[in-house]
């Protein structure tokens, strides 16, 4: 049986003054283990999602973010397992706390043209192709 239940799915791309993205590299014993991703996760009951996006990543980067700091940026889709999931991408250029991986096996930074030779999950690709497309 599916699950007709949309997964929500929240990310960051976190823009350095350089103009440089942070990825995170997800651990091997994971979900696709190894790839590379935006920083982010589920959306819990209750929560919005940018007070979830704030939570996930105090948690996995010990960083704070304010949630008016966090721009929407674009979303993907995709089918996984039988479950719709839905990844909302947010821009944010503002935060305290230097970005650890504390739930990651490494995090690497990297202008977004170059992040692209990186192996992603499917839904960071389109959202990682929309920066490249977006010129500041």
């Amino acid at each position: 049986m599916t699950n007709r239940t949309p997964l929500l799915v929240v990310a960051a791309a976190l823009q350095d003054a350089r103009g440089r993205v942070l990825m995170q590299q997800r651990p091997l014993n994971k979900a696709h283990g190894g790839l590379w991703e935006f920083p982010g996760g589920k959306v819990e009951p209750g929560e919005t999602p940018t007070r979830a996006l704030a939570r996930e990543l105090r948690e996995e980067l010990a960083i704070d973010v304010a949630e008016d700091d966090l721009l929407p940026f674009g979303f993907a889709t995709d089918v996984a397992g039988g479950r719709c999931v839905i990844l909302l991408l947010f821009c944010c250029r503002r935060w305290s706390g230097v970005p650890r991986a504390l739930d990651a096996s490494d995090l690497c930074w990297g202008r977004p043209h170059d992040l692209r030779q990186l192996p992603m999950p499917p839904l960071d690709v389109p959202l990682l192709d929309r920066l490249i497309d977006r010129r500041p």
